[in-house]
This record gives C-alpha cells, sequence and structure tokens, in this order.
C-alpha cells in the first residue's frame, strides 16, 4: 500500500476554533471571518484529532499550509502554532509558512527565520485577499526570487473561474499564474484546488513550457469536482505533477459532520490511477518536491 503524505493541511490553535469569529475580529481578518461564520464547513480539530484521524486514514505526514492572512501578525501566529507541531511530532508533520508580502521586510524575514528553523516552504498565498499584485508586488517578487534560488516551494490558491458562487470565492485570474511561472521558471510553484482548471492549458502549446515547473494540489476536490477530475488532469498533466491534498480540517464532504481525511484516499483509490500513479500522487512527488 502507497505512503500517503497530504500535502495540503491547516491548523488553528484550540484558542481560535473555541471562538473563530472573537478571535477573527480580534486580529481584523475580514475575510476569514466571512468563511467561519454559520453554516460554516470549516471543521476543527486538535493535533490529538488530527493525528488519530490521520491514523484512520493511512496518511503519514500532513503538510500544514499556511493560510492567506491580511495580517502578518496572524502569519506569525500560526507559523508559532506550526513550530510547537513540528517540535510535538517532527515525524509526522511538515510546514509551510504563513507570510503577508505587504508588511515588507517584516514579513521576509520571518519567513527566512522559518525555513531556516525548518519549514520547508511558503504559503499557501492568496493575492486577491492579501492585497498585493502577483505580478509586481517587488516584496512578493523578491520572495519569489529567494525561493527560486533555495528549490523553496510555493503554494498558491488558485479559484476556479467557471461554477457556482459560494462564500469567500475570489478571481484569481489564470493568466497572472501562468505570467508568474514564466518570470520565475526555477520556481516550485504548487497550484492549488487542481490550479482552478488551469491543467487544461498544459494542452496549448503556447502554454506548456511555461507550466513545466508548477504542480496541482487536490485539495477540496469533492466541492469542486466530479471523481473524474483524478483521471483527467493525470492525462493532462502526468502523474509526476499531482499532489494529494485534502484541505483538512475543511469538512469537504458536508454532509458529514466531522472533518477526516479517509474519504478523500478512498476518492483517489477509486478514481482509475494505476497503482503506480497513485504512488507518484500519494507521496513519491511530495518527497522529492519537499525533501520529505
Amino acid at each position: 500500500m502507497s505512503r500517503i503524505i497530504d500535502c495540503h493541511v491547516h491548523y488553528y490553535s484550540e484558542s481560535v476554533f473555541s471562538d473563530p469569529l472573537a478571535w477573527a475580529k480580534l486580529q481584523h481578518e475580514l475575510h476569514w471571518a466571512s468563511l467561519v461564520g454559520p453554516k460554516s464547513i470549516q471543521g476543527w480539530a486538535d493535533v490529538s484529532t488530527m493525528l488519530k484521524d490521520m491514523d484512520a486514514a493511512g496518511v503519514e505526514k500532513a503538510v500544514l499550509l499556511g493560510w492567506y492572512w491580511e495580517h502578518q501578525s496572524s502569519c506569525t501566529q500560526q507559523n508559532e502554532w506550526y513550530a510547537k507541531c513540528l517540535a510535538e511530532a517532527p515525524d509526522r508533520f511538515a510546514a509551510f509558512a504563513a507570510v503577508q508580502p505587504s508588511a515588507g521586510t517584516r514579513g521576509f524575514d520571518e519567513v527566512r527565520r522559518r525555513i531556516d528553523s525548518g519549514f520547508c516552504g511558503i504559503g499557501e498565498m492568496l493575492p486577491a485577499v492579501q492585497g498585493f499584485d502577483i505580478t509586481s508586488h517587488p516584496v512578493w517578487f523578491d520572495l519569489c526570487q529567494w525561493a527560486s534560488i533555495n528549490s523553496i516551494p510555493v503554494n498558491m490558491h488558485v479559484t476556479e473561474p467557471a461554477g457556482h458562487r459560494y462564500k469567500g470565492k475570489v478571481e484569481t485570474p489564470l493568466q497572472d499564474y501562468i505570467d508568474l511561472a514564466e518570470h520565475f521558471p526555477d520556481l516550485k510553484l504548487i497550484l492549488a484546488h487542481w490550479g482552478g482548471g488551469l491543467p487544461f492549458y498544459q494542452l496549448n502549446p503556447h502554454c506548456a513550457d511555461k507550466l513545466k515547473n508548477v504542480w496541482f494540489d487536490t485539495a477540496a476536490s469533492p466541492l469542486i469536482y466530479s471523481p473524474k477530475i483524478w483521471r483527467s488532469v493525470v492525462d493532462m498533466v502526468g502523474s509526476d505533477r499531482v499532489l494529494f491534498g485534502s484541505d483538512y480540517p475543511l469538512r469537504i464532504y458536508p454532509q458529514k459532520n466531522l472533518p477526516g481525511f479517509a474519504d478523500l484516499v478512498a476518492e483517489a483509490r477509486k478514481s482509475g490511477l494505476s497503482i503506480e500513479e497513485l504512488q507518484q500522487v500519494f507521496s513519491t512527488n511530495a518527497e522529492t518536491l519537499l525533501g520529505i
């Protein structure tokens, strides 16, 4: 059975999820507050519960991604939570650093400090929420250049441009990500949520070369696509460019009361991918890309 590394997991301190709206108000995180209000599909889990859910699904390691916070103070808080997770269970967790590029050198210094302490990536980023221009912001460009030179992957949220409207959905122009990949051809770029449909443009010869150093994660897949997406994207970009990610503890199967990993693992196993392809998606690609 394939080793499983979940490349897209979030974690919030128990002090946050005991009253998420109060915390959001205190931190002035307006976008996040809109996602955790009444009827939210956001789930919560402490470290102990997360590890139990990982064990139940056969997930060996979870990569903790930062949220796309509007303020650097929130990013720094989350990085502190993640540092504690790494200290408590280094064999079970890896972590990406949260950062707000608009914080300038303060944010950049925080990222470098976290990478030096054992974090293995940057993100998840969402320029439309964090208020910076993906195509020109100087500190963001400095971060991307530094990440390119040091082989540090960057994860970015990408929203599907077509489909249903839902709370918190923001536009992320696909061309911006193509331009970013072209501007930084050595940047290890991970586009979340199947890249918002960007894998289709891998079939366009004018885009294929620009996307050759781009990976796509499967986070929140059941909320957006049918299970056919697994076979379709692997056929378009190759199984070596897809990373298994759940978006835990988001309740990606909203009819279930609690978050979990097992249902998405089962969906992947039933997707028609071969044993070899599943091994790449579940673990080999993450091992190579993240050095896990």
